[in-house]
């Protein structure tokens, strides 16, 4: 058994994996520096999305105040409505108004 051979074998098979171990790391660097570099793009575009339903909330809480103000004056309506009509009605078939 030929020593030297075997450990210019040993160094030659440690040395293809160190060279692989250390491809593998760069390839292992640059998906976390790509990683990190989503993370920070989808944070941002969430950041733009919640203020975006911040300002849809808002306008909604003014439709529902609106709303609000229209439904009252549809009920005042419905309450004067009887009185309204009946005054024009009267006025109409009043005789000597005419």
């Amino acid at each position: 058994m030929n020593v030297e051979a075997e450990i210019r074998d040993l160094k030659r098979r440690v040395s293809e994996l160190e060279g692989s171990f250390g491809f593998l790391m760069e390839q292992v660097k640059g998906i976390h520096r790509d990683l990190l570099g989503f993370q920070e793009m989808t944070e941002q575009r969430f950041d733009g999305i919640e203020t975006e339903l911040g300002g849809v909330k808002t306008e909604i809480g003014g439709v529902k105040t609106e709303l609000g103000a229209v439904k009252l004056e549809v009920r005042t309506l419905r309450d004067d409505l009887p009185e309204i009509v009946g005054d024009a009605v009267r006025s109409v078939l009043r005789p000597g108004d005419r």
